[in-house]
């Protein structure tokens, strides 16, 4: 087994450590507690003192494209957004995903265990996102649900792609029919195969569609929906939408939200934000805030916070969560935003974003309060494997 013992742990429950430890049974965490309930070693163990250093769980990036637009390549490295077709929702993110892109690495150094990654929002529906842990041999050992979640994009981006195109839909009253469309059309699909599953003999099967079929865990509400949304319109158009189907969704980006923070309380959705580091490169940034991120949560929203990799490199999420507490957000809601609540989002708290037993093993190790600008990640362990060190000091 392996102990890390002395540690500061901010275990992202509640419960803190000034000085405790954590073991770790193979790929999941047995136990965390005070240094003093600290049960004794065998020869066969692991131990790592940690010696005063900042224990917390692994960083979760909830929505990015690492992988799918990859670092420091151009066109053949960039298979995020598949421009031929506002409606894709049968394309996978882990048939785009390069596993061998270096913003992994980073990410992994920097203390970012988990990216959940996929398509982009040049289509109304865009596809199947994947939570991937940052390090393995192949995007499938990588992989910790697939899908995840299914892509959705309202206003700028699907609307300029195809009034370029001069195609539907070139405005966001055609946006919102798209997608409708397609719910529709995957509800009677649904009900189709359902009721030719009651009695086999007596229904004809429906023909196989592989766009409504991917659609049918959307519909049953077993598949969140990621919402891409920046202006306070775009996301009441992704609400009233989602209750009209009964649809599982978060409010990606939701760079105004802060805005109708308490129109959005109402709903009680999850929020997304950000990229929150970057300049107004287009007119739905124009409010962009970095107090954005405080407003939402102590409107009592869970509030997670991601990079959009490559809009802000995924090795800067840390720092995303430490602006965002400088500028007012909760500095404990504030490290929630990239573990527990991020986790939350993704529907895969029960496996990661916090530390407690039979959680998996995704663990880092500080040099210093993380949001010190000038803390380092000491350790990273994924799945109670160490896969980064940093050798200086």
């Amino acid at each position: 087994m392996l102990f890390i013992k002395n540690a500061r742990i901010l275990t992202m429950t509640g419960t803190n450590y000034n000085k405790g430890f954590v073991c770790c049974d193979g790929e999941k965490i047995k136990t965390v507690g005070d240094m003093s309930s600290m049960p004794p070693v065998s020869a066969q163990d692991e131990v790592i003192d940690a010696n005063g250093m900042y224990l917390l769980p692994g960083l979760i990036d909830s929505h990015c494209h690492v992988g799918m637009m990859e670092d420091a390549v151009g066109f053949e490295g960039d298979d995020t957004n598949e421009m031929t077709d506002p409606a894709t929702p049968q394309l996978r993110a882990i048939d785009g995903i390069y596993q061998a892109d270096n913003a992994f690495k980073e990410a992994r150094e920097n203390g970012v265990t988990t990216v959940v990654t996929g398509p982009g929002s040049a289509n109304v529906i865009g596809g199947q996102f994947a939570a991937l842990k940052t390090f393995g041999r192949t995007v499938d050992e990588m992989i910790i649900k697939a899908p995840c979640a299914m892509k959705i994009a309202f206003g700028e981006n699907p609307k300029v792609v195809y009034n370029e195109k001069h195609q539907f839909p070139s405005t966001r009253m055609a946006t919102a029919a798209v997608l409708r469309e397609q719910l529709y059309k995957a509800k009677e699909y649904l009900d189709a195969l359902t009721e030719y599953e009651s009695n086999k003999e007596e229904n004809e099967k429906p023909d196989f569609d592989f766009k409504l079929h991917s659609l049918i865990p959307v519909i049953k509400g077993e598949l969140v929906v990621k919402a891409h949304a920046h202006r306070t319109d775009d996301i009441m158009t992704a609400i009233r939408i989602a209750r009209e189907f009964d649809l599982d969704i978060t409010l990606d980006h939701c760079t105004e939200g802060y805005l109708i923070a308490d129109v959005l309380k109402e709903y009680g959705y999850d929020i997304i934000l950000g990229p929150i580091l970057t300049n107004r490169s287009k007119i739905e940034l124009k409010r962009q805030s970095l107090k954005a991120a405080g407003i939402l949560s102590k409107a009592g929203l869970n509030v997670s916070i991601m990079t959009d990799h490559p809009e802000v490199p995924v090795q800067h999420l840390m720092l995303c969560a430490a602006i965002a507490a400088r500028e007012g957000m909760d500095e404990e809601e504030a490290l929630k935003a990239i573990t527990i609540n991020a986790a939350k989002s993704v529907r895969l708290d029960n496996r990661i974003g916090s530390i407690e037993s039979g959680k998996d093993a995704d663990l880092v190790l500080y040099t210093g309060h993380p949001f010190d600008y000038m803390t380092k990640v000491k350790m990273t362990f994924i799945n109670g494997k160490l896969v980064y060190k940093n050798q200086e000091g």
